[in-house]
């Protein structure tokens, strides 16, 4: 596994609590390209300027699900606040990290009320996640204040990302969507040296677990001709899912549309050609619950070209997700080749594409 993606998937980032990762984004592409810049909401824009005035926008968001502590109880338990969507039943008895105001951590397991006596109705069902608490070994609000707890402070799972065994899987938190924050960061240096006719603009973008918030702000300010969105997917290759193409370990899928989007098809098929000339394995997507950063840049000024580009993930919004390091190299090649192939003309063909019978 690259460096670049272990220390992605570990590091903390909410909505609204992403400048970690934007601290190492910007380390890390800085070298790569020619100008990085952020939007007034945190979004990191990483510029690599090409031979014309045509702009492709990359985008990727940094932040992941997770919780705020919403109240301090005098029994020394934390309450929490879902920031993006959770699942009860992937929680209890998981261990999470509080991140303090001064940056230090602590951590805690996931408790509920105990089963024994429940009635059946209640046992049974999913916990919500108001019942739930975060102990944290603190036996009153006043020892959990003494760690420097405060109302407000952010909480994450508590994962190390690592190779799951002698596979090509990688086991992580955050995959949704530090994977293809990875991805963005390869692409950009597999570019580094190379000239390229567009300018490549890669966003690295907050808030998108609520609202695809920063590539609402960040496509604004960049104003791109095209955009590609990249992000995870279901993978339905586990027992009792609906059959369909995304799988780990088939390539990159090619979104046609979610709840949010419908891909650009001039861009789609353009996007498809070059994966099958340069013989990249591609499988399709439509993912109709969810969207993705596309779902804002698409509808700026009076329209982006775009589409979404999607990794199959298997139990993302959870501590545990699995992505394949060879979709990622897929979606890698397929987004360097569509750059390196790019022609200044294209962005007129698409524009008009949408006119043709």
């Amino acid at each position: 596994m690259n460096e670049w993606f272990r220390q992605l998937s570990n590091l903390p980032g909410i909505p609204g609590h992403e400048k970690k990762v934007a601290a190492f984004i910007k380390k890390v592409v800085t070298p790569m390209v020619d100008h990085v810049d952020q939007d007034q909401l945190g979004s990191v824009i990483a510029t690599k300027k090409g031979t014309t005035d045509v702009t492709i926008m990359l985008s990727a968001h940094m932040d992941e699900v997770g919780f705020l502590i919403s109240s301090i109880e005098a029994s020394g338990m934390v309450r929490m606040q879902p920031v993006g969507g959770w699942w009860g039943h992937v929680m209890l008895a998981q261990v999470f990290l509080i991140t303090t105001r001064s940056g230090k951590t602590v951590e805690g397991i996931v408790g509920s009320k105990p089963p024994h006596g429940m009635p059946a109705e209640v046992r049974n069902r999913v916990i919500d996640i108001k019942d739930m608490f975060l102990d944290i070994g603190c036996a009153s609000k006043e020892d959990v204040l003494a760690l420097g707890i405060q109302i407000g402070d952010m909480v994450t799972p508590k994962m190390d990302a690592r190779r799951l065994n002698d596979s090509k899987l990688l086991l992580g938190k955050a995959w949704d969507d530090r994977v293809c924050c990875g991805v963005q960061l390869e692409v950009l240096k597999r570019l580094e040296k190379k000239t390229i006719v567009p300018n490549v603009v890669a966003a690295f973008t907050v808030q998108e677990e609520i609202g695809l918030r920063g590539a609402k702000t960040s496509s604004y300010k960049i104003q791109p001709d095209i955009a590609l969105a990249l992000d995870v997917t279901m993978s339905n290759d586990m027992p009792g899912v609906p059959k369909a193409d995304t799988a780990l370990g088939k390539g990159v899928a090619l979104s046609l549309m979610d709840a949010t989007v419908i891909a650009h098809r001039g861009l789609l098929d353009a996007v498809e050609k070059v994966a099958i000339q340069e013989k990249i394995k591609y499988t399709y997507d439509m993912m109709v619950v969810g969207g993705t950063d596309a779902g804002e840049i698409h509808k700026q000024r009076d329209g982006v070209i775009t589409m979404t580009l999607s990794l199959p993930c298997r139990y993302f919004h959870s501590h545990t997700s699995l992505v394949h390091e060879d979709d990622i190299e897929a979606m890698v090649q397929l987004i360097v080749a569509y750059l390196e192939q790019f022609k200044p003309e294209h962005v007129a063909q698409l524009a008009a594409s949408k006119f043709e019978d």
